[in-house]
């Protein structure tokens, strides 16, 4: 189990977070590209699937919680995440150099850091991670021209197949990732400028980012939102009962 020992620290320096002048000079160069979705959601695979095609380089985002097994195999330093220490993440946020940040599941602080944007700027490539929902706000405020896309699963029980299927996980990390979905759902209902894709058919999924990533217009918003509305309604009834 993950546990923040400075998470009031945190919660304080989040609450009016602000990046540095340096870090803002590269964004307003940097062709960003955000997906956010549930876990299980096949937001990662999508991303591994653009990286292959070239022309984008992933953003590993910095976090505080351990590495973990992800279908059978542990995370691995600079590869899944940056895994840091709370101090030092405390010591770069307060120095403004993180795009964004946010505390996830109550349990763990990850964020985007202004290392890795420079990475992609000096490569001329497009930036692309996946973040948290609350993440998914912050950078779109931060750098309005970002292209934010909310990932979903097919449908709910295809999603709890997924969750339960991807490690073996405590009933108490199912129903946190749970919780998060619920908020990410709630995003796709309520949020009428957020992109929303279904994750179905990985291969049309992947071909669909792309093509947005390179001047596409969003297509079957109305399925999507349709679904969303679905994935909520289900999500919060699952979790009361």
């Amino acid at each position: 189990m993950n546990s923040l020992k400075y998470r009031e620290e945190f919660e304080r320096l989040l609450a009016n977070y602000h990046i540095s002048a340096q870090a803002e000079k590269i964004l307003a160069q940097l062709k960003l590209v955000i997906l956010c979705g549930p876990s299980a959601s096949g937001r990662n695979t999508i991303i591994s699937q653009l990286i292959q095609r070239g022309g984008y380089s992933f953003i590993v985002s910095d976090t505080t919680r351990k590495p973990r097994e992800d279908n059978g195999r542990l995370e691995q330093n600079g590869v899944n995440y940056w895994f840091r220490s709370e101090h030092e993440m405390l010591a770069e946020l307060k120095a403004g150099d993180f795009l964004e940040a946010e505390i996830i599941h109550k349990q763990q602080v990850s964020g985007i850091s202004l290392r890795e944007l420079r990475r992609a700027y000096d490569a001329g490539l497009i930036a692309i991670t996946d973040v948290d929902v609350g993440g998914f706000n912050n950078i779109v405020l931060v750098k309005p021209d970002t292209l934010a896309i909310l990932i979903l699963p097919p449908s709910f029980n295809e999603w709890v197949r997924r969750l339960y299927e991807r490690s073996e996980l405590p009933e108490s990390e199912i129903r946190n990732r749970m919780e998060t979905g619920s908020r990410i759902f709630a995003e796709a209902v309520n949020n009428k400028q957020a992109i929303v894709i279904i994750n179905d058919q990985l291969g049309s999924a992947v071909d669909e980012v792309e093509r947005l990533a390179h001047g596409g217009q969003p297509q079957n918003s109305r399925i999507a939102q349709k679904l969303a509305a679905q994935l909520l309604k289900q999500t919060n009834a699952y979790l009361a009962g």
